[in-house]
């Protein structure tokens, strides 16, 4: 077995410069850090949810029969498996006390295109989203309430950077995620009779009041520090609101569509 012991190898140089948002897009890769991630890209790449490019591991790091498996199995498969000492897998690491396992997996290219009331009867668009880990808990969320995926719009956070496929717990692997401008979002939303629910504080109808969510449907979100526009919300078909009964004004972006996605999972058709 051959272990790489520098910084500076080419294939490791590569692995660290996908920690920035410009390699990531140039290469059409991201980086997965941990043995649960990694082991939920191998599960999903098993029937075709993604697919693993190569994957980096340190011997003396790794103390999880678990994680040796998960090595094994892609090395049977074919896949490049590379070691590395502890002290170059540290310098790929993001977190701190690394469990000694990454994989470079390949992004999914899906377009709006490629989505339709047939294979996305429901799901969630974000207007601009900042924060990574929002991205990726309402993916979580997605999953969890068994809606079909995620939609960015305008200029969003990243879905691929590392704090994104840290929340989302591995359910990046299994769901359509799209980016896509405002204006191609609307016009394919109304090409496919899309029912669409925006968010306001200012809204007109308390989200306990809606009695249905017929589909195909989409819960529209806005940013983190904006919220919906008044162009955004002309596109909707009900602007409903959570009710605020303390001193903060809104809600954490990934709370607030939980909730709403657990409402429209409850009062629509199954």
């Amino acid at each position: 077995m051959t272990v790489i012991t520098s910084r500076s190898n080419p294939k490791i140089k590569l692995a660290r410069a996908l920690r920035q948002r410009k390699t990531r897009q140039e290469s059409g890769l991201f980086l997965v850090e941990g043995i649960h991630h990694v082991g939920q890209a191998v599960e999903a790449s098993r029937s075709g949810g993604c697919e693993i490019d190569s994957l980096y591991y340190a011997p003396d790091l790794l103390s999880s029969a678990y994680a040796r498996e998960l090595v094994e199995a892609l090395q049977q498969r074919g896949t490049p498996c590379h070691a590395v000492t502890a002290e170059v897998f540290t310098s790929l690491a993001e977190k701190e006390n690394p469990q000694g396992i990454l994989a470079i997996v390949r992004q999914h290219a899906y377009t709006l295109e490629n989505l339709t009331p047939q294979n996305f009867p429901w799901g969630v668009a974000l207007v601009a989203p900042q924060d990574p880990g929002n991205v990726g808990s309402i993916l979580r969320t997605i999953d969890a309430v068994g809606a079909s995926g995620l939609l960015l719009l305008e200029n969003s956070a990243d879905p691929y950077h590392p704090g994104a496929v840290r929340a989302s717990m591995g359910t990046l692997f299994w769901y359509p995620v799209v980016s896509a401008s405002f204006a191609a979002f609307t016009a394919w939303a109304r090409r496919h009779g899309y029912h669409i629910y925006g968010t306001s504080a200012h809204g007109s109808q308390d989200y306990r009041e809606v009695q249905a969510y017929p589909y195909p449907r989409i819960l529209l979100m806005g940013s983190e520090r904006e919220g919906l526009s008044a162009e955004q919300r002309q596109i909707c078909e009900q602007i409903i609101r959570l009710p605020m009964q303390g001193h903060s004004s809104s809600l954490n972006l990934a709370v607030a569509t939980g909730v709403l996605l657990y409402h429209m999972l409850e009062n629509g058709p199954q």
